[in-house]
């Protein structure tokens, strides 16, 4: 891959004042972005919080290049969007696991590199690597159906994962799970980012999700979405949502949306 060098010394992302107009069903423009600017530290975790419809889901799909910004600029490591030739760099973890129900949970992770160069052998390692990662590996020709809630959330994790990515971009990905199981993704999450020294983006709506997983929040204002704060959350991992000083920033957070 002949990615553009992107300067460690940068911001991984940076976004200047980005704007996003739609058009709405009576052809009249729909403003749902307005001048959002922020940066991401390197190997850092950022979480997107705000009420719904305020451009959370569009904002991280302008940040993947699947949607273009009316107005503003992204940039990746000081490279501009248009130059920037590293997108298979990123990983996307989408809201809903998007398996494939015909496929065992092993060739859901492999299709992730059917379109490159890898020989199928390969692909068969990297993917039984990725899902060694997430705890999956002796559910690796388990089909979806046999699979719990949380399992098939973690065989997408490991979909995300497998191209190796240096970014890793979330769409409130466990916002269907139960509180519990939702609790151990957290912290597998955590686990991974840690060993591979990730920069990871996630949009959520849940208020102690952001408190408990992010170094820093931005906290969107309701549509046109427009950055109202930028929370840094210092505490040391991993958070307790119980401990005083993380209900002390869920407070802060909530009283923000």
């Amino acid at each position: 891959m002949d990615a553009v060098v992107t300067d460690a010394t940068q911001p991984a992302i940076a976004l200047r004042g980005v704007n996003k107009w739609f058009k709405s069903a009576t052809g009249e423009p729909l403003e749902v972005l307005k001048d959002v600017a922020f940066e991401v530290p390197p190997r850092s975790i950022l979480a997107l919080l705000g009420a719904s419809g305020c451009g959370k889901s569009t904002l991280l799909n302008i940040i993947s290049g699947i949607v273009e910004p009316s107005g503003g600029s992204v940039s990746f490591g000081g490279v501009p969007a248009a130059e920037f030739t590293g997108w298979d760099t990123i990983g996307y973890l989408f809201q809903d696991d998007r398996l494939l129900p015909w496929r065992t949970a092993i060739r859901n992770v492999e299709f992730a590199l059917e379109a490159g160069e890898l020989a199928r052998a390969q692909r068969r390692q990297r993917a039984r690597a990725a899902l060694r990662l997430v705890g999956l590996e002796e559910f690796a020709d388990a089909f979806p159906y046999q699979l719990s809630g949380g399992m098939r959330s973690r065989v997408a994790l490991a979909r995300s994962l497998v191209r190796e990515p240096r970014m890793l971009l979330m769409d409130e990905p466990f916002s269907r799970l139960d509180a519990q199981t939702r609790a151990l993704l957290h912290g597998e999450v955590l686990r991974i980012q840690n060993m591979k020294h990730m920069t990871i983006v996630f949009v959520t709506h849940d208020v102690e999700e952001a408190a408990v997983l992010a170094d820093q929040v931005v906290v969107l204002s309701p549509r046109p979405g427009r950055v109202r704060e930028i929370v840094d959350v210092p505490c040391a991992r991993p958070r307790d949502p119980t401990h005083p000083a993380v209900i002390a920033y869920i407070q802060r957070l909530r009283a923000l949306i």
